[in-house]
């Protein structure tokens, strides 16, 4: 046994020397290429550098990726340019040095900051512009940028605009578009990637490219087809679209002895086929303590209406009554305060909150469906048990409402599929505090049960998922270059349905031997 040990001893040895030459060689190639009114020492850090840690961790939002045995990576760089990009890219090829992109660090899996193999992250952050034309309702916004950050800009030049993205304003830009994106003004106006009209993408040849230039099929792809897969995108041009000087909201807590199940059984009904002014999404939540037995289970019904309550009172009366909807749960603001509303800020923040690029972060897991068919009540009876489980003490499960716009466009007409039929998107989350791998593997297991339980009852045939809740419960790739198609179809036709194998074929053209890839990135053929 000792050789054996002995060419092990040898072999480790030869990958930490290997894995410290392709550190140092990368530093050195970003030097010689680096412009020289642009030091790279401005815009590195290494495990050297004091900054280090700060560097890596400001923008983990999952500490469940932040432990001491997680892979970390050899250099940060947060370009301050489109050709500091391009010498990150250069260098990392030559040096085979794998590239994790990073833009808001929500990746729920961590793919962004997160490799098995030696990388580099290229860190956003200083790419953060926003740039609003609001006399032809567009704006150009950088992919470091928060949504917060984005809604601020737009909020500062009028009160009739929006944009159709996500409720918290901690994620950022580029992810959250090439995912597909969504918020309260989904059912209106569809997705984030669905109101992007064009884009900048540096691709793995170095090349600054935008819509004219990459073509449909990259611009397609990379509108809900995930950006890291392609390149880095740098910015997107994004349509604002018209939004009522005053909305309305509400929240509506129900209880179990208050009939929640049978009112959640309802609003499967109601909620994707009412006006599409109306966005009644519904968050299921335990109470109280499961350890002193006073735990209880609640659906609260969150909402936005994009007009007055002196109309929504009477349209929720005809197509949702059984909510008991009355004045006194609504209140009329702007839709800049509804951001803030449906984002858990309290009444009397400023919008200058929304600048806030902090967020108190836990350990967490994520899972999601797709609902075709109304889940029977005794279905919704099933679920509330769980909700009393220790492991369920800080956990919650979110149905959004589809249907309006987004039935009416076709499923291929983007890399997201998940359209016409379905009722609604199911996000289950459990956050824990406890530090450990025993915490950890605790509550990931009360996460897969909660998810085998739902299995009948979501979907049709193949389960479907949201990318940008990225599971890899549900299949990864191998690690190294090369994947084959039918081992990444396990996740993608999940995520993309039958759009998978046109991103393949896109990825094929523009990366063909797969330098931008993680986890679950499109592989090449």
């Amino acid at each position: 046994s000792y050789p054996i040990i002995y060419v092990f001893v040898l072999l480790f040895s030869f990958l930490l020397v290997t894995s410290a030459h392709t550190h140092e060689d990368f530093l050195q190639c970003l030097t010689l290429h680096s412009e020289k009114d642009k030091p790279i020492s401005d815009i590195i850090s290494t495990p050297a550098n004091s900054s280090y840690t700060s560097a890596l961790n400001s923008y983990v939002r999952n500490t469940r990726f932040s432990t001491p045995s997680t892979p970390k990576p050899q250099v940060i760089v947060t370009p301050l340019g489109v050709s500091q990009i391009q010498e990150t890219l250069y260098c990392a090829q030559k040096h085979r040095i794998q590239v994790r992109v990073r833009s808001g660090g929500h990746d729920y899996e961590g793919p962004s900051f997160v490799s098995p193999v030696p990388f580099v992250i290229l860190d956003m952050i200083n790419l953060r512009n926003v740039s609003i034309d609001e006399e032809n309702n567009i704006a150009w916004v950088q992919s470091g940028a928060t949504l917060g950050e984005l809604y601020y800009w737009i909020a500062n030049k009028s009160r009739t605009l929006g944009f159709p993205a996500g409720v918290c304003q901690t994620i950022g830009v580029g992810g959250h578009f090439s995912g597909g994106g969504y918020g309260t003004l989904l059912r209106k106006y569809g997705l984030a990637a669905d109101n992007v009209l064009d884009a900048h993408l540096i691709d793995v040849k170095g090349r600054f490219l935008d819509r004219k230039s990459m073509g449909e099929d990259l611009f397609g792809a990379i509108r809900g087809g995930g950006g890291a897969s392609f390149g880095v995108i740098v910015s997107w041009k994004i349509k604002l679209v018209p939004v009522p000087a005053n909305v309305t909201v509400f929240t509506v807590r129900k209880g179990l002895e208050q009939n929640a199940t049978q009112i959640l059984h309802r609003w499967q009904y109601a909620a994707p086929n009412i006006d599409r002014d109306l966005f009644i999404r519904v968050l299921l939540t335990g109470s109280g303590s499961v350890q002193y037995g006073n735990r209880s289970v609640h659906a609260s019904f969150n909402s936005i209406y994009l007009g007055g309550k002196d109309k929504l009172l009477p349209l929720m009366q005809k197509s949702f009554p059984e909510l008991g909807l009355v004045s006194e749960d609504c209140t009329e603001m702007s839709w800049i305060q509804s951001i803030l509303y449906f984002a858990g800020f309290k009444n009397g923040q400023s919008l200058e909150d929304l600048l806030n690029r902090t967020l108190t972060v836990n350990s967490y897991k994520a899972k999601s469906d797709y609902v075709r068919q109304p889940i029977p009540e005794a279905a919704l009876e099933g679920i509330w048990p769980r909700f009393f489980e220790k492991e369920a003490q800080s956990s919650v499960t979110i149905l959004n409402p589809y249907g309006g716009r987004m039935s009416e466009i076709s499923e291929s007409a983007t890399p997201f599929p998940h359209r016409a039929g379905v009722i609604g998107k199911i996000q289950y989350l459990v956050y824990w505090s406890e530090e450990g791998t025993a915490a950890t593997k605790k509550h990931v297991r009360w996460m897969r049960r909660l998810y085998a339980y739902m299995a009948p009852y979501v979907s049709n045939f193949s389960r479907e998922a949201y990318m940008n809740y990225r599971d890899l419960d549900i299949g990864k790739n191998k690690k190294g270059r090369r994947t084959s198609l039918r081992q990444a179809s396990v996740w993608g036709t999940k995520y993309f349905k039958n759009n998978f194998k046109r991103l393949v074929f896109v990825k094929t053209v523009f990366d063909p031997t797969n330098f931008f890839r993680n986890e679950q990135s499109i592989p090449p053929l």
